[in-house]
């Protein structure tokens, strides 16, 4: 590998998000990470951070965490399938999310809504109700 090759693959931490298509933009890549929401290797980093093959990448996206390990670098942003190339997550990251996501479906399921829209004496009721319990 010659000088020219390992400058190519220096590539920031924020520019790899966005390659690996986590986020849309730089900048929303920029954010979560000064916002706590990547850890490199386990730990709080910044947007410059060079990242190196075989590193554990940790990002909280919404209600999801996932833990990926970088398999390949790169700066350009591509489509999705080559994108998937530059890393894989780990077996207890998927079960994780899996398991979170059927205990939100579950809970979900559980807040069945009414079977019908109040009616104008309900609403009234329900207003009096209110008035007496000072709500």
């Amino acid at each position: 590998m010659t000088a020219a090759n390992a400058d190519d693959q220096k590539v920031r931490l924020d520019k790899w998000l966005w390659a690996a298509r986590f986020y849309k933009t730089r900048s929303l890549a920029k954010e979560a990470i000064e916002g706590g929401k990547v850890h490199y290797n386990s730990q709080r980093t910044k947007p410059g951070k060079i990242v190196e093959t075989g590193a554990k990448v940790t990002l909280r996206l919404g209600w999801q965490e996932k833990i990926v390990i970088v398999d390949d670098i790169s700066d350009r942003r591509r489509g999705a399938p080559e994108a998937q190339k530059l890393y894989h997550e780990t077996d207890d990251s998927v079960k994780r999310r899996e398991d979170l996501a059927w205990q939100r479906k579950t809970m979900q399921a559980a807040q069945l809504p009414p079977a019908r829209r109040p009616s104008k004496k309900d609403r009234r009721d329900i207003q009096r109700f209110r008035e007496q319990n000072g709500l």
